[in-house]
């Protein structure tokens, strides 16, 4: 059985009685992992594109 509408709300209202003031602090946690996360993506995406050039300037230079 599906749970309705009234039911989902009772049972949030529940967790904001009883988690209300951790919530803000865990997802400002989170999103400052997801963004920590987001830099390490991006420095590895840097990381390949340096090895692509350092890569391609030394073929040049072979030839």
């Amino acid at each position: 059985m599906m749970p309705g509408l009234p039911q989902i709300l009772i049972v949030l209202l529940i967790v904001l009685l009883f988690f209300g003031k951790r919530i803000p602090e865990t997802m400002r946690s989170l999103g400052l992992g997801m963004n920590e996360f987001k830099k390490g993506l991006d420095g590895v995406d840097e990381k390949k594109d340096k090895e692509a050039v350092e890569s391609e300037q030394k073929e040049k230079s072979d030839v």
